[in-house]
Parts: structure tokens; C-alpha cells; sequence
């Protein structure tokens, strides 16, 4: 193995197990929220979201090209930002307190920003 496979070896052993152990925290928190109709509905969007981001990095991890990779790392994006829409949506709506959510948002907020700089860095190069 070259370095450059090494590293990447290595940078998808941690956020497959970052975005795991996240998505395990807002299955926990999807536990803890009230039994309303608008908390039902956040939190399935929200776990829906949350589990994407793994699921698909996981995908991500297993393609069989580099185009494949970064197609799954767009959707880890776009799935992390959905994650924070609704934590955001939760707090705002008094359904969680904002303060329970905030190491939560944090995580989110870190996972899309190394996510979304991976993907950038990772841009298919135009013909």
C-alpha cells in the first residue's frame, strides 16, 4: 500500500466510526423525546438523517471507483446538513431543550465540515 491509500484507509476507519457512534447518540436522544405528533415527526426525519450519514459513508467506504466514492460522499453531506436542519428544528420548536441538542449540533457541525472538505478535495476533475 502506497501512503496515499494508507491515510485513506485511515480516514475512512474514523468517520465510519465517527458517523456511526453519532447516529447511535440521536437514536438515543429519538428515545428521550416526547410522545407528541410534532416531536414523532422531527425525530423520525432527524433519525432518518442522522442514520444516512453512516450508512452512506459506510457505502462511500465499500465503492468500486473513485466517482462512486465521491457520488456517496455528496449524499454524507447533504444527509449531515439535513441532521442539523432538524436538531435545529427541535430546539427552536421548544421540543428539546436547545441545551441537550448543543454536543449533538457540535458533532454534526464537524462531521459536515471535514465531509464537505473530503468531497471538495475529492471533485472528479471535468474532461
Amino acid at each position: 500500500m502506497n501512503e496515499e491509500t494508507l491515510a485513506s484507509s485511515s480516514f475512512n476507519e474514523t468517520y465510519r466510526v465517527r458517523t456511526k457512534e453519532a447516529s447511535l447518540r440521536v437514536i438515543r436522544l429519538f428515545q428521550q423525546l416526547p410522545r407528541s405528533g410534532e416531536a414523532a415527526v422531527l425525530g423520525k426525519q432527524l433519525l432518518r438523517a442522522a442514520t444516512s450519514v453512516a450508512a452512506n459513508f459506510r457505502a462511500a467506504c465499500r465503492g468500486r471507483s473513485p466517482a462512486e466514492w465521491y457520488a456517496k460522499l455528496c449524499i454524507c453531506v447533504e444527509e449531515a446538513d439535513e441532521t442539523l436542519f432538524w436538531l435545529e428544528l427541535l430546539g427552536d420548536a421548544g421540543i428539546m431543550p436547545k441545551s441537550r441538542l448543543q454536543s449533538l449540533e457540535t458533532e454534526y457541525t464537524e462531521i459536515l465540515a471535514v465531509l464537505a472538505t473530503a468531497r471538495k478535495k475529492a471533485k472528479p476533475r471535468e474532461r
